[in-house]
């Protein structure tokens, strides 16, 4: 399995893991010209696509999705008027080779959740939750891969001109990570298996990639977690990251 996080951020989020077999796009929040270009990049077009999953219905997240075709399109009841395929949370559903569990998460948007795609290997993608719930822990347990948000640092989020009642729906409990909490959440979803961990959603006006490195330093370092067992970077907004066990 592999993956390339196409864009990642308030901006616009578009995820593409592939397997031998399945080639499955996560969100559709960026224009069809930038989709394209990241299929490309690992040499696949949209034709290719499997299926499409949505996370919930906030734009950044869906707005790319006139684009693409309504039969492949799979999300929770209430997020999609023209939706082929209704899935439940905690229900497994198979696209090819790869199975995939829909988890809930808690977020200020209409039934929203986060995904566990599994073939010979475990991917969680988790982005846009202001907490981790731990009704989730034994689905998403030991990935293979992890790809979590790690939205802000607090202090730099306070310090932006963003009004008061964002800034408290942002650090809410249905809002976003901050990097501290991401961290938490991280260190008890990653297990022996775990290689890969990708931080994404980052926020430009109130993170940066050494804030959220550094957090996750000293977080694991408190839980006497070797940092230098996994790979870990930060998923960007303008440009791909690719994972897993990709070669060109």
């Amino acid at each position: 399995m592999y993956f390339n996080i196409i864009a990642s951020g308030s901006k616009g989020n578009a995820t593409v893991v592939v397997s031998k077999n399945t080639r499955i796009l996560i969100d559709m929040g960026i224009s069809l010209a930038r989709l394209e270009e990241g299929l490309k990049e690992i040499n696949l077009e949209v034709k290719d696509l499997d299926a499409i999953l949505y996370t919930h219905n906030h734009i950044d997240h869906m707005k790319g999705l006139r684009h693409l075709s309504p039969q492949k399109m799979y999300a929770l009841e209430g997020n999609l008027s023209s939706l082929t395929h209704i899935i439940h949370l905690y229900e497994p559903f198979q696209i090819k080779d790869i199975k995939i569990t829909p988890v809930r998460v808690s977020h200020d948007a209409t039934n929203p959740c986060a995904y566990v795609l599994e073939d010979e290997e475990k991917l969680f993608y988790m982005t846009d939750t202001g907490c981790m719930l731990e009704e989730i822990l034994p689905y998403v347990k030991d990935p293979t891969y992890l790809i979590i948000e790690s939205n802000h640092d607090i202090k730099m989020l306070l310090k932006t001109n963003r009004t008061y009642e964002l800034k408290n729906r942002i650090m809410s409990d249905v809002g976003h990570l901050c990097n501290e909490d991401s961290a938490i959440a991280a260190s008890e979803i990653i297990g022996p298996h775990t290689k890969e961990i990708y931080l994404a959603h980052l926020s430009e006006e109130a993170n940066t990639p050494e804030l959220a490195l550094e957090a996750y330093k000293k977080i694991f370092s408190h839980f006497h977690i070797d940092i230098n067992r996994f790979i870990i970077k930060t998923a960007w907004q303008y440009q791909s990251t690719i994972g897993g066990h990709y070669e060109n």
